[in-house]
């Protein structure tokens, strides 16, 4: 008894470790869905795919949608599920929703996507854009005109108005990260979409290698109290008790097996 829990309790630290690289390796969610054409917003009756295919170099994804609080995949059957996401003739009430990709215990991060039927959408990046690159925003009729001015708002603010319908963030900071729309005047005004700003990963690096160094630490000891607590699993030997009887009296006898 003594010799299991000891092999009990040297068990136990492996097992939290492993479960705790799997949490912490799954938590990290870095992949996005690819969404082609390339925007958050999308006019009535267009076609747009969602796309997780080759996502971490693997295959075999299936596109998960949120739509008005209802979770299902991009396909009418779950075998069939698997591949791109592809919408024709997107309708605001049935499209409009979060996108993710799935795959087993894999999850990646979400995108969002908006369908309008008004006559105005923002052109803005689907995915995190991060700090120091460049960025673009346009402002864009469904029924096209030309020498039209767009006025483009941040958190409910005027930011610009511009002749060229469109904005150029040169050096994105996290004080671009926002809710935007745009309007131009006697045409009609987008809908709001959230720009995100990532931070830089550079100052990451130190903190991220003192974390692999912490896991490989733990790792090694782990695997050398394990080592240990083995050999003497092996080592000690089992005691066989035999009783004997003997001039009307039993004898007790322990011998190792």
């Amino acid at each position: 008894m003594e010799v299991t829990a000891l092999c009990i309790t040297l068990m136990t630290p492996v097992m939290l470790l492993l479960v705790a690289q799997v949490d912490f390796s799954y938590s990290q969610k870095a992949a996005f869905p690819q969404v082609v054409p390339n925007r958050q917003q999308h006019f009535q009756y267009e076609s747009l795919v969602v796309s997780c295919e080759g996502l971490e170099g693997l295959t075999g994804w299936r596109v998960m949608r949120r739509i008005k609080g209802v979770v299902k995949t991009c396909a009418t059957d779950w075998s069939k599920a698997t591949g791109a996401c592809e919408i024709k003739d997107a309708y605001p009430a049935l499209d409009s929703g979060e996108y993710w990709c799935v795959m087993g215990v894999k999850t990646s991060n979400t995108v969002n996507i908006t369908v309008t039927d008004g006559p105005v959408i923002l052109e803005s990046p689907v995915h995190p854009v991060m700090e120091g690159e460049a960025t673009a925003l346009s402002c864009r009729v469904k029924q096209a005109s030309p020498n039209l001015t767009a006025e483009f708002f941040k958190d409910g603010h005027l930011m610009e108005r511009s002749s060229t319908e469109n904005v150029n963030i040169l050096s994105v900071s996290k004080s671009n990260e926002g809710l935007y729309k745009c309007r131009i005047p006697g045409a009609g005004e987008s809908p709001v979409s959230w720009l995100t700003v990532r931070a830089d990963k550079e100052p990451h690096h130190g903190p991220e290698l003192l974390l692999l160094l912490c896991v490989g630490v733990g790792v090694f000891f782990v695997a050398l109290l394990l080592l240990v607590g083995l050999l003497q699993c092996r080592k000690r030997p089992t005691i066989t008790t035999v009783f004997l009887f003997s001039s009307n009296r039993f004898l007790r006898a322990e011998t190792p097996d």
